[in-house]
């Protein structure tokens, strides 16, 4: 988002006391999602993202039309996208709470009925990222497991369904080729920023952009392994919602 939209002011809010959002059920995940909503609607933003595919399965149905700003989630934007590529076969690895929502093969067959679409869940994969151990041979044992056994359905395209299943891609492409494999997030931030050209919502000011981070617990511990992914310069302001 920040590459392709400079000139916007960016809120970040990471839920560290209640993650991993994979393996909660749908009532946490609504009370999680509703809270850090009213939290925006506070800060009185334009527009949310849901960069998250378990919150955007999960909530967004049902929360969407609870607040005054355009909602953005990831699963039902990029959809539309993924279903239009020249394919039959599409796997998709998630978390449980995706997969058991069925909400990707859902919105896809919205638009491509004939798709084939093959879901799995891969419960280990957010904490083999967050602890950074994708190098540990016992890490790689279980990656190769998952897609070997995804591999069975002949996909010709899988979605890392999940924010951080593309940073196991080192592993992922040393066991299959990298084109098999689609980021969404990146089908994503086009899809948001030519959505917000079309109302008119792009910040056009010459200003100089600020962003900040907001966090559930942890300042510290969230900016050391965010750093991982994203160069975060200022401490992370701790919010009790």
């Amino acid at each position: 988002m920040k590459s392709i939209l400079p000139n916007e002011n960016y809120l970040y809010f990471g839920d560290t006391k209640n993650m991993p959002y994979g393996e909660k059920s749908e009532q946490q995940l609504i009370e999680f999602a509703d809270k850090i909503f009213r939290f925006f609607e506070q800060k009185k933003v334009k527009a949310v993202v849901m960069a998250c595919n378990t919150t955007s399965a999960v909530t967004y149905e049902k929360l969407k039309d609870n607040y005054n700003f355009k909602i953005y989630p990831i699963i039902q934007s990029v959809a539309g996208i993924i279903a239009k590529l020249p394919i039959k076969r599409l796997g998709i690895f998630a978390t449980p709470a995706t997969i058991n929502s069925g909400m990707y093969p859902q919105e896809i067959h919205k638009i491509s009925p004939q798709m084939l679409v093959y879901g799995m869940d891969c419960p280990q994969w957010v904490k083999i990222v967050e602890g950074k151990k994708e190098n540990l041979p016992e890490s790689q044992q279980i990656i190769a497991s998952d897609l070997v056994a995804m591999l069975l359905n002949k996909p010709e395209k899988i979605i890392l369904g999940c924010t951080h299943y593309p940073f196991l891609l080192p592993v992922l492409k040393k066991m299959a080729p990298e084109s098999l494999f689609i980021d969404p997030a990146k089908h994503f931030a086009e899809f948001i920023k030519n959505d917000l050209e079309k109302l008119n919502l792009i910040n056009t000011e010459n200003i100089e952009p600020f962003e900040k981070f907001y966090v559930s617990s942890d300042p510290e511990n969230f900016k050391n392994a965010g750093s991982m992914f994203y160069p975060i310069k200022q401490q992370p302001e701790l919010i009790n919602l």
